[in-house]
């Protein structure tokens, strides 16, 4: 239990509520001049499906289709999704559908009325408003076509470009309603929804300055008295900030509040090693009454291009570090659960890698929540390849995808990057014009290569180019290889050149792709292309080397299978020094590799000659200052034997949504449990329980999956019920594997899914000293005579009051004024009030409500710091209060019991060394008066107490 001050959990009492309608859809692939948005249109005998969902699964091989790059036939088709919803029964309330995105043109049918078009892009979201088409309190019928056909004005159609576009309604659908005074969508408008910036950053002191901008519409028939109230709450679920405006919205208006504030104590900034969020609690009331909140993360940072030194974040260099993502999947295309958008980040996290350029387009919103909660950068870029259209239209739906993208994604710490270009071409005036007008707080970047004209950021910020061989570079300005090869050597390069800000190499995972010139184009198994894991998120050679150079944990990891063929090995270690054991005896041990083209590197690779093989047991020791650091161990693979299932859980749950999907992996091993990598042969996988095999039926050879690296990878999708779920394997010759692992309820409901407790508390800061006191903005000045009981009136819970004196008849209190003390708070530890009683001092509060309270207390002897250009010079030559004999040490007792003890400290110039304070907690049980009695623990001297802050605190 708390104080009353805690308030409802993202406040689901409001108006607003948004669910999740994933679920129930009925599905038809084709015909896109049917009929089928009639309101009694009978869709039995369609397909029942989960979004996300993609019109057709697609095989590995991409179904052996032979279109080229401009795509015309692959996936260009129409397909009708319908579904029947409830809605509220309330007249006054707005109803929206939302949708995350859809390929590429979508119309809505509500009840057999079309609602609207959304022909921008395949990649951003859209809603469309149906408060006028559904009938309340009743089931109403809604129909959406997906348009996929190639459609030369919607960007990156008409083509080339270097990816495949998949296809459906592939990201997450909402059903939202609202009151009719409510926050807009972000992506309506250049002022629309809410925007959150930080007008400064100061990773030095540890201030931040945060500027809220909300935009809330009255669609109600009369004019409103509108409040809104912005909340910045911590990681403990604390206000550490509130913001409160209130303005008259006419009917059909919307109103624009913008609210400023900051955070000057205990600032946590979000970085790629520590991704701090504070919330943002927006909430909306009209005549007392909330009526609409919503909820945005913060991440405090500073960032900035410097010339010479690259990438500041927090005012440190850093080396962008990463990989290009496409959001592509084996089997879905784009259509990945939220789930396997985090996975993917997560293994990025694991690897090391700081940044993510999303490829080639926005991606999903999940991606940027896992980026912000995982600390990665962002560069994210509007949908194109290297098309530059001669179609206006196109032109016209780029920009618009590119505002959009800007406008849904800006409150993201992650994002640091916007490009600002058409992807090998380099910069577009009209795309950096219109991104740095809806957000100038981030950078652009010019997305250039060698083989398109001008090498430099033109308009941009940034000079990011594809680094795959030379280049030409003045050095005038950094360089970010936007794209380029992976690996030490690659990485090397960049990490050495301050100026060469970073390398974000092509790509993390093999993609769909019709480029008819890569290895795999013609193969009868898998198509997809490049990528330093397969599609299924599976490592490649080299890979693992990241984790050594980029993550500070102890890691080694041994490249190649000990094993009669073996003539070298390759180890990735963040040690000093590596030794090799086989069957327990040493065979070798040397430092990392020394070669030039390591030069930059903490940790270049280890390479190991292998003169002599022997069979068994190899083991890598890494030493570090000496000391046995990491260690590693391998056998020799032996004979094929049986399966082992890998579920890829970690940092996720498996929800019956009936979308979700969760990637298993049947390993083949030998009787010691050692992987097999040159095993051959297929897998086929079974299931029972809430789920089944993705495709299952669908003739994409999804089951049985073929062996690879000694794995077999499978889809598991889940049902709509949660339950116990039972995965077996089986393959030829092998042993067959099966494991037991249980998918869970998904909370639909979005706010209350997301919705996590706030403790508005409120407070009271106090400074206490003569009249001539200096008071700063936001604290209470207490002023008194000496030697006598003062009394003041807080203006806190309706009004506490506050009695400070001495404990006895023979105690003295002094008041002193400002003494001119240097340090953050010096106006208030700069003077105060001493006490010199052997029975101490006592701060008393009554007309305290019941209820827990924390006082946190400063104690400190001031010194002065004063010279002649000081108003307080005269003061000071006649003014002793100061060298009154005080207590180095206080107790702190509350109603007679111990509470804490503090030191004390002195000084004229604390800049740089803290302050006494102490944080004493207790109860008020409403009536009687609380005592807080500051004692000498030890002597008999002077008890310094400077200021204090009251606040309601946690019920114990």
């Amino acid at each position: 239990m708390v104080n009353a001050t805690e308030l409802p959990k993202a406040y689901p009492d409001s108006n607003r509520t948004k669910q999740c309608i994933n679920t129930g859809w009925k599905f038809h692939l084709g015909n896109a001049e049917g009929k089928y948005f009639l309101a009694d249109f009978n869709d039995d005998a369609w397909e029942t499906v989960s979004v996300p969902h993609t019109l057709k699964p697609t095989s590995l091989t991409l179904d052996f289709c032979e279109d080229g790059k401009d795509q015309p036939t692959f996936q260009r088709n129409v397909g009708w999704y319908r579904k029947n919803i409830s809605v509220t029964k309330d007249p006054n309330k707005k109803v929206f559908l939302e949708f995350e995105g859809a390929h590429q043109v979508s119309d809505l049918w509500v009840n057999g009325k079309h609602v609207g078009q959304f022909a921008v892009t395949g990649y951003t979201p859209f809603h469309f408003d149906i408060s006028d088409f559904v009938n309340r309190g009743v089931k109403n019928q809604i129909t959406l076509q997906v348009d996929n056909r190639r459609n030369d004005a919607i960007p990156p159609d008409a083509g080339p470009f270097d990816y495949v576009k998949f296809s459906g309604l592939y990201r997450d659908v909402y059903l939202v309603e609202t009151d009719r005074v409510h926050i807009t969508y972000n992506y309506e408008a250049l002022k629309a929804g809410i925007t959150i910036t930080t007008p400064t950053v100061d990773p030095v002191n540890r201030n931040a300055t945060i500027d809220i901008k909300t935009v809330v519409r009255n669609e109600a028939s009369e004019q409103k008295t509108c409040k809104v109230i912005n909340r910045i709450i911590d990681a403990d679920n604390i206000v550490v900030l509130k913001l409160v405006s209130e303005q008259e919205i006419k009917a059909g208006a919307d109103v624009e509040f913008d609210q400023i504030g900051g955070i000057e104590d205990n600032l946590h900034l979000w970085d790629i090693e520590n991704p701090y969020l504070y919330r943002v609690n927006t909430e909306v009331i009209v005549d007392g009454k909330s009526v609409d909140c919503l909820e945005n993360k913060l991440g405090i940072r500073s960032f900035r291009l410097d010339n010479e030194l690259g990438f500041i974040l927090n005012g440190k260099p850093i080396d962008l570090i990463g990989f290009n993502r496409h959001q592509h999947y084996a089997y879905i295309g784009d259509a990945l659960p939220n789930s396997l958008h985090y996975k993917d980040m997560l293994q990025f996290k694991q690897l090391g890698f700081n940044v993510v350029r999303t490829a080639h387009y926005p991606h999903d919103n999940a991606l940027m929540n896992a980026c912000d909660e995982l600390g990665i950068l962002v560069y994210e870029e509007a949908p194109t390849w290297s098309t530059i259209s001669n179609n206006p239209l196109w032109w016209d739906n780029f920009e618009k995808a590119a505002r959009i993208m800007v406008r849904n994604h800006r409150n993201h710490p992650s994002i640091v990057i916007w490009g600002a270009g058409v992807n090998h071409r380099g910069y577009v005036p009209r795309a950096h014009y219109a991104i740095k007008q809806e957000d100038p707080t981030r950078l652009t970047a010019s997305q250039g290569s060698r083989w398109t004209g001008w090498q430099s950021s033109g308009l941009t910020d940034i000079n990011a180019n594809m680094l795959y061989g030379p280049f030409i570079w003045d050095r005038s300005e950094p360089m970010l290889a936007m794209e380029g090869h992976s690996g030490p050597v690659e990485v090397a390069i960049h990490k050495r050149d301050p100026k060469m800000i970073g390398i974000i190499s092509w790509t993390a995972h093999a993609y769909y792709t019709f480029h008819p010139t890569h290895p795999k184009y013609k193969s009868r198994k898998d198509r997809t292309r490049s990528g330093a894991m397969t599609i299924f998120r599976q490592p490649k050679k080299g890979l693992l080397w990241y984790p050594s150079e980029m993550r500070k944990e102890p890691y080694l990891h041994i490249e190649e299978d000990w094993k009669t063929s073996t003539k070298s090995l390759t180890i990735y270690s963040n040690a000093d020094e590596v030794e090799l054991f086989v069957n327990g005896k040493s065979i070798a041990k040397q430092k990392p590799m020394n070669d030039s083209i390591y030069y930059g590197l903490d940790h270049p690779p280890y390479w190991f000659e292998v003169s002599k093989f022997e069979a068994g047991e190899l083991k890598a020791i890494g030493y570090k200052d000496g000391k046995e650091y990491v260690s590693k161990t391998i056998r020799t693979p032996e004979k094929s034997r049986s399966l082992r299932i890998v579920l890829d859980t970690l940092g996720r749950k498996f929800e019956a949504d009936g979308s979700d999907i969760l990637v298993a992996y049947a390993q083949v091993v030998d009787k010691n449990g050692t992987l097999v990598r040159d095993s051959v042969g297929e897998v086929a996988f079974s299931i029972s329980g809430p789920a089944s095999i993705y495709c299952d039926k669908a003739g994409i050879n999804a089951n049985p999956m073929f062996i690879e690296t000694g794995e077999a990878p499978v889809l598991i999708q889940a049902g709509t019920n949660p339950g116990l779920i039972k995965l077996s394997a089986k393959s030829k010759g092998l042993k067959s594997a099966s494991v037991t692992f249980n998918s869970v309820y998904k909370e639909n409901d979005r706010i209350l899914a997301n919705a996590k407790p706030i403790y508005d508390f409120e407070k009271i800061r106090v400074d206490m000293g003569a009249p001539d006191q200096l008071v700063q903005f936001g604290w209470t000045a207490w002023s008194a005579e000496d030697n006598q009981p003062s009394t003041t009136k807080l203006d806190l819970l309706g009004g506490v009051e506050a009695k400070v004196y001495a404990n006895s008849t023979n105690g003295v209190l002094r008041w002193l004024g400002e003494m001119n003390v240097i340090g953050k708070y010096g106006f208030a530890y700069g003077e105060g009030v001493i006490g010199l009683d052997k029975e101490g001092i006592t701060l008393e509060f009554s007309k305290l409500p019941k209820g827990t309270y924390k006082l946190t207390s400063w104690h400190h002897a001031p010194r002065t710091n004063t010279d002649e250009m000081d108003t307080n010079v005269d003061k000071l030559k006649s003014l002793h209060i100061h060298l009154l004999p005080y207590a180095k040490e206080i107790s702190i007792n509350v109603d007679d019991t111990l509470s804490s003890v503090v030191k004390v400290t002195e000084g004229k110039e604390m800049q740089f060394t803290p302050v006494a304070t102490a944080e004493t907690v207790f109860c008020s049980d409403g009536v009687n008066p609380v005592k807080v009695v500051f004692k000498d623990a030890k002597t008999n001297k002077g008890v310094w107490l400077n200021a204090f802050e009251l606040s309601e605190w946690f019920s114990k």
